[in-house]
């Protein structure tokens, strides 16, 4: 048992020092296994962030602390592929991965606050903004921003619940968690 907790602290050092270098990723990443990070021009991961396996995020991205995505989710890009690009079919059109890349999506970062979870098998589109202590429920497609510390599910996402049952409890939940 230490010496497969040993194992996984070394693989996370790593990712985040050898592999992930180029990206900002903060104190306790963890990883599960087959898991894919790529970012046009900026990828920022806070503190104690969690991604299980099999997920990836392929786009510009910012995460916050205490994130933890479940297995199976994908942050993918809006515009990866120049669709509207005259007499070219799509799988051979510019693509946001391409050096000169100059079609949509270039300015569109995904932001995901603090206190997060995105549950398993989530899709996160291009350009949303997933606020501070919000739950994605599992299998669910945002497309569009979410409201802090509620509950989103489905395909498209809604809003489904809040994540407290009282103002009371979301407060002192803000304080302790948020110093606030």
């Amino acid at each position: 048992m230490i010496l497969i907790k040993f194992l996984k602290k070394i693989r996370n050092i790593y990712l985040v020092d050898v592999k992930y270098r180029k990206y900002s990723i903060g104190t306790g990443f963890h990883s599960g296994v087959r898991v894919r990070l790529w970012a046009k021009s900026t990828l920022k991961i806070g503190k104690n962030f969690y991604i299980g396996r099999d997920s990836f995020i392929e786009t510009d991205c910012s995460i916050g602390d205490n994130v933890i995505f479940g297995n199976k989710v994908a942050v993918v890009g809006k515009y990866d592929h120049h669709y509207q690009q005259i007499g070219v079919p799509v799988r051979l059109a510019s693509a946001m991965r391409d050096a000169d890349y100059s079609w949509k999506g270039l300015n569109l970062v995904t932001r995901i606050g603090n206190d997060v979870w995105i549950g398993y098998g989530a899709t996160i589109v291009q350009g949303v903004q997933i606020n501070d202590g919000a739950i994605i429920a599992a299998g669910s497609v945002v497309t569009k921003d979410v409201e802090p510390f509620s509950i989103y599910g489905g395909n498209p996402a809604k809003k489904i619940a809040n994540r407290f049952e009282s103002a009371e409890d979301l407060d002192e939940h803000y304080r302790i968690s948020f110093g606030k």
